[in-house]
């Protein structure tokens, strides 16, 4: 079993009301460095780390500059000290099905995102598949949605129901 996570959204939280990344990705270095941890993912991660034995992973798309912000904000919020995931354990891409190439290079087996169509694209690959945070429209099969990281906890470490609803 192998896990992977998603940055966006699911690890930084939205800093707007529209669910947007703004002031990470547009802002200035310091804008991307005062965006909070999303609510409970310093409480979870650590927990599912420890439950897949180290074998987690970060798989995230984005340019450079993102890249570099992101890289900063794990260091600046003591990320790696405090999940127990490996400073080894990040994967970029700059296209969103190119995770599912990471997915499947690395063995993924548990994938946690906040966009449908990057779990779509891992449909044939991943088999456990998560659907992070508030979302817009039905969820697709296939996909199990978890609104919280509260939500993840119970879906994958009490396994609670179906992995997919």
């Amino acid at each position: 079993m192998k896990l992977g996570i998603d940055v966006g959204r699911v690890i930084i939280s939205p800093d707007t009301g529209d669910g947007a990344d703004t002031s990470f990705i547009g802002g200035s270095l310091q804008d991307a460095m005062s965006t909070p941890p999303y609510a409970g993912m310093f409480d979870v991660v650590p927990r599912l780390v420890e439950h897949f034995e180290g074998r987690a992973w970060i798989v995230s798309k984005c340019g450079p500059a993102v890249q570099h912000k992101t890289l900063r904000w794990f260091e600046h919020h003591r990320f790696f000290e405090r999940t127990g995931i490996h400073k080894d354990h990040v994967r970029f891409c700059l296209k969103r099905p190119e995770k599912a190439i990471h997915c499947r290079e690395l063995g993924i087996t548990h994938f946690i995102d906040d966009r449908v169509d990057v779990l779509q694209a891992m449909r044939d690959v991943v088999p456990h598949l998560y659907l992070f945070g508030p979302q817009r429209t039905p969820v697709p099969g296939g996909m199990r949605h978890v609104e919280t990281w509260d939500e993840v906890a119970k879906a994958i470490l009490l396994g609670n129901s179906a992995d997919h609803e």
